[in-house]
């Protein structure tokens, strides 16, 4: 359970940094076009959507290995 955990926090940290990055990567590629600044609430929310969905990837990912990985055991017969 412990090991779970850990695992999920790890990856939900991995996958929060390397969605940050692609959305700093594709705002670079688009043309450059007058922006409009956006508010305080807009700015948490794109922040909290991005942890949202790191944590939801992460759990996903986390019950698919670990649970492959006891399957392999029960089928192994061990």
């Amino acid at each position: 359970m412990k090991t779970s955990l850990f695992i999920m926090l790890g990856l939900t940290v991995l996958i929060a940094i390397g969605l940050r990055w692609r959305e700093e990567r594709v705002a670079v590629l688009r043309p450059v076009a007058p922006t409009r600044r956006k508010g305080f609430l807009a700015s948490q929310k794109r922040r909290l959507n991005r942890w949202l969905t790191a944590a939801t990837l992460a759990a996903l990912t986390t019950m698919l290995v670990l649970g492959g990985l006891h399957w392999l055991r029960v089928w192994q017969g061990s």
